[in-house]
């Protein structure tokens, strides 16, 4: 299959069908195990969206996954999210067959309707987190998932009475919490890659304002700054949160104020024209921003130089 426009798949059963698995047991939510999906080269050139959610944990897979700006292997248990019309791509590796394990988690909009969970799931911003920054769970973090997605196989193949959504639904919530609290452990446990982050951060930052002509382009926006580092405006600024206790908008600001001072004191601009080259329309906001970082009005720090 070829073709440029992603394939979108927009029921559950839909889902089924073209990987090869019997008929799902309930038409808006199945746990499927990876090991029985039927992957088939024929879509290798193929992008997907699907209209409903997906939660998978995939491990040694005999597929890459394109997913946002990066590709993604399975040899680690990792656990994706994505959210209905999100694009992604699967490529098979042809060459390799290995024991791959895990499971996908579908659930249709229709299946949370008019829950506390349709209200909240937007609150959970690793929907947005996976399309750049997947999710390495420890053997201890894998089991905790395993044990929840468990809990809600055996749900919906038990008899479905009035009580099984709301059962289903609580277990759902209780594995996007968990994965909360797996997302910020890895904030903090992946320091490396944490602070390869921040130093291209403050790379990206300093050429932005050593180019200049800021009264043109304006202050960056935590957008920008996001996609020359490749990640998810709420993923930037949930690590630098835990990383530095700012968000991306506070090291902008920072940098700015950097800027400023170099042109304090050692140049002999008006603070309007200052305020101007940085990208103020009004000098007033320039002194107020500088005054709420530094303790000072411009004129005072220019004053401590003389």
């Amino acid at each position: 299959m070829t073709n440029n426009k992603p394939y979108r798949i927009k029921s559950i059963n839909e889902f089924h069908q073209l990987r090869g698995l019997p008929k799902p047991e309930h038409p808006l939510i199945s746990v499927v195990d990876y090991a029985a999906i039927r992957h088939s080269s024929e879509f290798n050139v193929t992008s997907w969206t699907l209209d409903f959610y997906s939660i998978s944990l995939k491990r040694n897979s005999a597929v890459k996954m394109k997913y946002g700006h990066q590709e993604y292997d399975f040899d680690e248990g990792i656990l994706f999210f994505m959210a209905p019309g999100q694009v992604f791509r699967i490529e098979v590796n042809s060459d390799l067959r290995p024991e791959h394990s895990g499971w996908i988690l579908l659930i249709h909009p229709d299946f949370i309707w008019n829950t506390s969970l349709a209200k909240n799931i937007k609150k959970y911003e690793y929907f947005d987190y996976s399309v750049n920054e997947a999710l390495f769970l420890s053997e201890k973090e894998e089991a905790t998932a395993n044990n929840t997605i468990q809990n809600i196989r055996q749900e919906y193949h038990s008899n479905i009475d009035r009580f099984s959504q709301d059962i289903i639904i609580s277990q759902i919530e209780t594995l996007l919490n968990y994965a909360e609290r797996f997302y910020h452990r890895q904030f903090i446990t992946r320091k490396i890659t944490n602070h390869k982050v921040l130093d291209r951060l403050e790379i990206v930052l300093t050429e932005y304002f050593q180019e200049g002509d800021l009264k043109q382009k304006g202050l960056p926006s935590v957008q920008f700054v996001a996609d020359a580092l490749n990640v998810s405006p709420n993923y930037l600024s949930g690590l630098l949160k835990v990383l530095t206790g700012q968000s991306t908008q506070q090291h902008i600001h920072d940098k700015l104020i950097e800027k400023a001072k170099e042109k304090l004191s050692t140049t002999d601009l008006p603070i309007a024209a200052i305020a101007y080259e940085l990208g103020f329309e009004h000098s007033q906001s320039f002194s107020k921003l500088f005054k709420s970082k530094t303790n000072l009005s411009p004129q005072e720090f220019r004053r401590s130089f003389n």
